[in-house]
């Protein structure tokens, strides 16, 4: 099993900023593939960005795309979301989700292991 423990959620500003971190521990051999996704009451979970541990393949969602940034440190299993000049509609419970297969896919299915979460709001 892979565990997966988000953190760097919480309260900030419109056009503020905020890095969320997703360390992950356990049976990490393997996995090559990592990403976030977000969840808000009104909405299903969408993709936000995702990372290739191997090459650093990066993808993005229209939305993130040129505000967020992902990135990742492998010798520490952890992968980053920084994310900038937020939006009230940004506000979400961000997931990091991780996968045992390469490429970037932004398809919440066909990610394996998940965390609990962190919560991010942004207040206009």
């Amino acid at each position: 099993q892979v565990q997966l423990v988000e953190s760097g959620g919480g309260l900030v500003q419109v056009g503020g900023s905020l890095r969320l971190s997703c360390a992950a521990s356990g049976r990490t051999f393997g996995v090559y593939t990592m990403g976030w996704f977000r969840q808000a009451p009104e909405r299903g979970r969408e993709f936000v960005a995702s990372i290739s541990l191997i090459g650093g393949y990066t993808r993005y969602s229209d939305f993130a795309e040129g505000r967020f940034t992902i990135s990742r440190d492998n010798a520490k299993n952890t992968v980053f979301l920084q994310m900038n000049s937020l939006k009230p509609e940004d506000t979400a419970v961000y997931y990091c989700a991780a996968r045992r297969s390469g490429g970037t896919s932004s398809s919440d299915s066909t990610y394996s292991y998940w965390g609990q979460g962190t919560q991010v709001t942004v207040s206009s």
